[in-house]
């Protein structure tokens, strides 16, 4: 006897920001999405830093998801404030939030938490890592799971990152290092145990930046101080450091920074915990694929890039809205929303992605921080490109 497979009309592999944001735009609509996510469970691990949510396309997300005035709730006060530095601890720009910025900061795990909480209860299926997904014909397609478990969809999602099992089916493309890598590190209850370095971060965004270098960071709803050590290196650069002995490892990487003010190597010098590694991938600037029947992608899947536009969970956000009204404004017509969907995606992500790979020279370059205080000062030569941010 055979046990059939389940059936799900949307299933979407991935409940990071832009798979939960689709579900929610079409349970507003009135469909479902069946979400299947690798983690145990929602608090499986930490979400990850602050986030700047732009009026132009983050914010529409959660306007189409109905959830706009929830997050206006939610955000972090003064979390718009930015601070300029050079290696010598020189501040060249000090950008307090005054309230009337368009990209309000907030915390990766309250968004998340906050769309998660608008779904139905049995929306995401946890702890079901996919292994396998394969074309059945006609749109349909079979997706196995790590338990040898399947399941079909005539809808297929990837909405699963950067090494994403989905994007295979549409793209041969594979993420490619940057040329920059980041050690994160944090400084907890900083206006109490770290007052210097609090003061030196200020109440959002630091970018303290040298040729080749840079130590970036901001403060959290809880008190923190998240710290990213970048360092322009070959990708093999993490791999000569031994994480597992925190001193040896902060040692390393503070080598990286010498003849840095002490302010500023403080930040690494008095982290609170393990450092850790993280390489800087992106997909090629302008990726797309061909239309394939019942299947796409959003996020990172689609158009991974640096995080120096700010840009990456913003596009996560209004991918997830914008596939989820073109299949609500198209029920008996599938294939005509997508199209519709991946035709503006394919071009804002472009845009998008051309940015963040022109912030990623522009922030480590010899005359560092020259680049970015043309940009935050509007020169000529700069005056179509948005100041950088990280996150």
């Amino acid at each position: 006897m055979t046990t059939r497979s389940p059936h799900y009309p949307v299933a979407v592999v991935g409940a990071g920001l832009g798979g939960l944001t689709l579900a929610r735009v079409l349970h507003v609509n009135g469909a479902a999405a069946a979400l299947f996510d690798l983690e145990p469970s929602p608090a499986a691990r930490v979400q990850g830093g602050m986030l700047d949510i732009h009026d132009d396309s983050g914010q529409e997300a959660l306007r189409a998801a109905a959830l706009h005035e929830e997050f206006l709730r939610r955000v972090h006060p003064g979390g718009e404030a930015t601070r300029v530095l050079d290696r010598q601890g020189t501040v060249w720009l000090a950008h307090e939030d005054d309230g009337t910025g368009g990209r309000p900061e907030i915390d990766r795990g309250d968004l998340r938490d906050l769309l998660l909480g608008s779904l139905p209860e049995d929306t995401v299926h946890w702890g079901a890592k996919v292994t396998d997904a394969r074309p059945l014909g006609d749109g349909r397609h079979e997706v196995t799971l790590a338990d040898g478990t399947a399941f079909t969809t005539d809808l297929l999602v990837g909405a699963d990152g950067a090494w994403s099992r989905i994007r295979p089916l549409l793209s041969p493309a594979r993420p490619a290092y940057t040329g920059v890598s980041f050690v994160e590190a944090d400084l907890r209850d900083a206006d109490l145990r770290h007052p210097a370095s609090a003061a030196v971060v200020g109440g959002g965004m630091l970018f303290a930046l040298g040729a080749g270098r840079g130590l970036l960071a901001h403060r959290e709803t809880d008190g923190s101080l998240h710290v990213y050590a970048a360092v322009v290196a070959p990708e093999d650069w993490l791999d000569g450091i031994d994480f597992g002995d925190p001193e040896a490892a902060r040692a390393a990487v503070l080598k990286e920074y010498d003849g840095w003010h002490e302010s500023l190597r403080a930040l690494v010098t008095d982290a609170d915990g393990a450092l850790v590694p993280r390489r800087i991938h992106a997909l090629p600037v302008g990726h797309r694929w061909e239309r394939v029947p019942g299947v796409t992608l959003l996020g990172d899947a689609a158009h991974l890039m640096s995080p120096f536009a700010g840009e990456g969970a913003n596009l996560a956000l209004l991918d997830g809205a914008e596939l989820g009204l073109a299949l609500a404004a198209r029920p008996g017509d599938t294939e005509a929303a997508l199209a519709a969907y991946e035709d503006r995606m394919f071009r804002r992500a472009e845009v998008s992605a051309a940015e963040s790979a022109r912030n990623t020279a522009l922030l480590f370059r010899a005359d560092s921080p020259q680049g970015l205080l043309d940009v935050f000062a509007g020169r000529p030569d700069q005056e179509t490109q948005e100041a950088p941010a990280c996150g």
